[in-house]
């Protein structure tokens, strides 16, 4: 229940409308407290503060707050549209989610919801002279907040949007979800060897990507039934009403279908991938990115060979694991979970770039160039997955180059010549 909790919590407050209303109850609340002060005494040791001068303060910041909010909203959906439309539209996720732009815009409007509330308050004579003095606190010390975040904002609208900056913010998510699958490749569970035994299938309930899997969930729901469940997805992979997501055994009569609709309650699905859970989807992202700029439309090689740095510090991660030699704690012992293959990986990296960038011997020698570098790494699977993509990218330019002298240079570059 707990873990559900924070699942929805997460995703609550990555909605853009959150954190503004936050503010906005935060602001209310901070314009009547400053009327408790009145009732502590402090009228003999505070300041008289006109109700002329903090109105003042007050009608210069609900004069502006609003004006500015609009601008900031306009300014935050140009900024999601050119990063949809320059990068890919997978990217306007993650750039809506910017933490800057949400906390100035909850920062304008809560000024402006605070300036309304007290404006009101003092006008009724809600306030006496204690209270008055710590509402023209309060009033400086949010005029001095409105200021730095307004200049802080307007240095990261002036990047919000653009390729480059989209490309930084993506691949740190990127490397977020990877890094949590690098340590937990089998979410903390058994790992599945082998075709299962003796077990029954259990289909999916409806049509859509699995974004996250209850594995708390599956654990309690194993050992009150006495079950051992092995599941046949993860997050990213797209299921149907006939695909089987888990194999159920059992050495006791069960309710199979509650024990099925227990288990397609914790797999959650949905119309798209989210890339808190899912190690693919950021790489993906990158690579739609790289496509686009290879497209004959645009013809911007030097954001392909971008990418493929991004690509190849992804896959370095695993060379951080290796280092740390840790082993993964088994904390779920009734789950069997499937892994993904290196070779996906490495598809979702760079096939499409070898695809779409055959024809360009820079971006080809930089794909042969992380080729080689990636074998250095201290990983059995990443390093035939490394010589493979290498040989599969020189077929491609192969048929695809037209100088000869080129294909030489190139040829040179390869891993599989090394």
């Amino acid at each position: 229940m707990k873990k559900n909790i924070l699942i929805y919590y997460s995703k609550i407050r990555r909605q853009l409308w959150f954190r503004p209303l936050l503010f906005c109850l935060f602001s209310v609340a901070g314009a009547l407290v400053a009327h408790q002060v009145d009732g502590l005494g402090l009228s003999d040791l505070v300041p008289d503060i006109e109700t002329e001068s903090i109105e003042g303060l007050l009608d210069t910041i609900s004069a502006s707050m609003l004006v500015i909010s609009i601008f900031a909203v306009g300014s935050m959906l140009s900024a999601f549209s050119t990063a949809s439309s320059n990068a890919t539209p997978r990217s306007f996720k993650i750039v809506v989610t910017d933490d800057v732009s949400q906390n100035a815009l909850s920062v304008f409007i809560g000024a402006f919801i605070f300036s309304i509330v007290a404006t009101i308050a003092l006008d009724n004579g809600y306030y006496g002279k204690a209270g008055r003095f710590v509402l023209f606190l309060f009033t400086l010390f949010l005029f001095t907040i409105v200021i730095l975040t307004f200049l802080r904002w307007v240095d990261r609208i002036s990047r919000l949007g653009r390729l480059e900056h989209t490309i930084d913010q993506v691949e740190a998510v990127a490397a977020k979800s990877l890094s949590e699958y690098i340590k937990h490749p089998y979410l903390k569970a058994l790992p599945a060897i082998g075709e299962p035994i003796a077990s029954t299938a259990i289909t999916s309930n409806c049509v859509g990507y699995v974004q996250h899997i209850n594995m708390a969930g599956l654990q309690s729901l194993a050992k009150d039934n006495d079950l051992k469940i092995r599941l046949n997805c993860l997050p990213g992979k797209f299921v149907h009403e006939n695909f089987t997501i888990a194999y159920v055994a059992s050495v006791k009569q069960i309710d199979l279908d509650k024990i099925a609709q227990k288990i397609n309650y914790a797999i959650r699905v949905g119309h798209t991938r989210l890339f808190e859970d899912d190690p693919r989807f950021g790489i993906i992202a990158l690579t739609e990115i790289a496509s686009r700029a290879l497209s004959p439309g645009i013809n911007d090689p030097g954001t392909a060979i971008q990418i493929i740095g991004s690509q190849e510090r992804l896959l370095f991660l695993w060379n951080q694991e290796s280092k740390d030699h840790k082993t993964e704690k088994t904390q779920y012992d009734c789950i069997e979970v499937p892994t993904i293959s290196m070779n996906d990986f490495f598809d979702d990296a760079f096939r499409p770039i070898a695809r779409d960038g055959a024809n360009n011997i820079e971006v080809m020698l930089r794909l042969q160039k992380a080729f080689t570098s990636l074998e250095t790494i201290n990983n059995a699977d990443i390093k035939l997955s490394a010589i493979q993509h290498s040989k599969e990218a020189f077929s491609r330019a192969k048929g695809a180059l037209e100088s000869q002298k080129d294909l030489l240079i190139l040829e040179a570059e390869c891993s599989f010549n090394r």
